[in-house]
């Protein structure tokens, strides 16, 4: 059913093996420490060195999910995207910190653990499977995100199902069935979750799109599968008061090639002659939807999503076409800089009476936009980024930008050339109501130091520099998302 199993399928006929890529990797290079990547195991610093202080209101645990295992046995994977899942835990209070790192034990990482080499294939890695592929969740990496919801935490992945943790101790529990009638669906790495703690979230299913409505306890309250004619990749979508809303990318894929041994990501083609079609579908009625169509954009991350009932407007990162994308991502992998453009912000705004589209762009080098999570699917005028400044040779983000969508101000903060900067979250100050009233925490990279680090910062007051950074004792893979689970 599911478009990844075609591609599975494929993947078994063809018989072929990965690069032999660790070989050339310069893993002593500092700047290319957090891309070396752990060995399987985890990480514990019971207590770390707070450089200024941590603010007292500060209390909870921030998780982080990314790729963390890269190499096996001389090979080394091609693209950022295969990497095996290491959910952190970062727990915070009375001005202390505390990090926890570990793998999440899927199927698949259990058993290549054991093997002490790749068995399995990778989203962007031609490898001949040893081991029997039943479905998208025998190849899942549960690397992309983390869910908490209802005293429960989830990795997640958008090609297969969530896996739950152990909140405090990060034990994988088992792959989370939601509902009988759902068992094995993909449910994608990027929920949106609104104040109320209802949760929306979709899957890709072979051209269709599976929708989620769950209670904050962790429910199924609705779903339903639409024919919408969904491209090969489709990984974030927003959310306002009223729609749930799809940017689809003209990606098609071409699984002769697959079958002929290219990977599935090497497999996707950009028609950049086709449009981007603007999918909205009603909260209320998932069978009432909409089609517009603007010109061919490639979106990962969405900010957030508001409407009025006449008028929708949404933000998001505009990236790269696919294949430049992916040959940047293939560069990093390989230890080598990239001097590809970068993405940058935009935001959409529809007119839902007239059909009229128009989209204002900026060019600011940004990625993993977030917002104050009490304004989800609600009027915002904040948007918080990893930047990357224009300071001497660095890799990567350095910097971090607070944008007001509505004025166009923006405020920012410049780690310096020799820090490589994460997404970060907005965790909301206890008893405060002001949008942006918090503080933004995320992990970054010192290269000198070789060492990872959180940082705190006041997140309307950026350009004044963080308030505490605590410093790990070890340096951390580069990760994709997280979130904050106040105490």
């Amino acid at each position: 059913m599911l478009q990844r199993r075609h591609w599975l399928a494929a993947v078994l006929a063809a018989g072929y093996a990965p690069e032999l890529l660790a070989q050339g990797f310069a893993s002593s290079a500092p700047e290319l420490l957090p891309l070396l990547g752990l060995d399987g195991e985890g990480l514990d610093a019971a207590d770390t060195v707070i450089e200024g202080r941590l603010p007292a209101g500060l209390r909870g645990r921030y998780f982080r999910n990314g790729p963390g295992l890269m190499q096996r046995a001389g090979q080394r994977y091609r693209h950022w995207f295969d990497g095996d899942g290491l959910v952190q835990s970062w727990t915070l209070a009375d001005g202390r910190a505390s990090h926890r790192a570990r793998f999440v034990q899927t199927e698949k990482f259990r058993a290549e653990q054991q093997a002490g080499r790749f068995l399995l294939p990778a989203f962007g890695t031609a490898i001949r499977a040893e081991r029997p592929v039943r479905g998208p969740d025998s190849v899942n990496v549960a690397n992309t995100s983390v869910l908490p919801m209802g005293g429960r935490l989830y990795a997640l992945w958008e090609g297969g199902s969530a896996h739950e943790l152990d909140p405090v101790t990060l034990e994988t529990r088992g792959l989370k069935v939601w509902s009988e009638d759902l068992r094995g669906m993909p449910f994608s790495a990027h929920p949106k979750v609104e104040p109320d703690g209802t949760v929306w979230n979709f899957g890709s299913a072979n051209g269709r799109l599976v929708v989620y409505q769950l209670n904050a306890a962790g429910a199924v309250v609705r779903h339903a599968l639409l024919d919408v004619r969904a491209p090969a990749m489709l990984h974030d979508f927003a959310v306002s008061q009223r729609f749930l809303v799809f940017l689809l990318a003209p990606i098609t894929m071409d699984m002769a090639a697959v079958r002929n041994g290219t990977a599935m990501l090497d497999a996707m083609h950009w028609t950049g002659e086709q449009p981007t079609r603007v999918l909205v579908v009603d909260k209320a009625d998932f069978s009432r939807t909409r089609v517009l169509e603007m010109p061919a954009c490639n979106v990962f991350h969405f900010g957030n999503a508001w409407d009025d009932g006449r008028k929708l407007r949404v933000d998001y990162v505009q990236s790269v076409a696919l294949p430049e994308l992916n040959l940047a991502l293939n560069q990093v992998m390989r230890g080598e800089r990239s001097n590809r453009d970068g993405s940058t912000p935009r935001v959409l705004e529809i007119d839902l009476q007239a059909g009229r589209l128009s989209v204002a762009a900026r060019d600011e080098s940004v990625e993993f936009p977030v917002v104050d999570p009490r304004f989800v699917a609600r009027r915002h005028r904040h948007v918080w980024y990893p930047m990357a400044t224009d300071i001497g040779d660095r890799w990567g983000f350095n910097g971090l930008m607070r944008l007001d969508i509505e004025t166009g101000a923006r405020e920012r903060f410049s780690f310096g050339a020799g820090t490589v900067v994460e997404e970060h979250v907005l965790v909301p100050k206890p008893g405060s109501s002001r949008e942006g009233e918090g503080w933004l925490v995320g992990m970054g990279y010192d290269i000198a130091r070789r060492r990872s680090f959180l940082s705190v910062f006041d997140a309307l007051r950026l350009a004044n520099g963080p308030l505490a950074r605590a410093w790990l004792p070890y340096a951390v893979p580069y990760g994709f998302h997280g979130k904050f689970h106040p105490a």
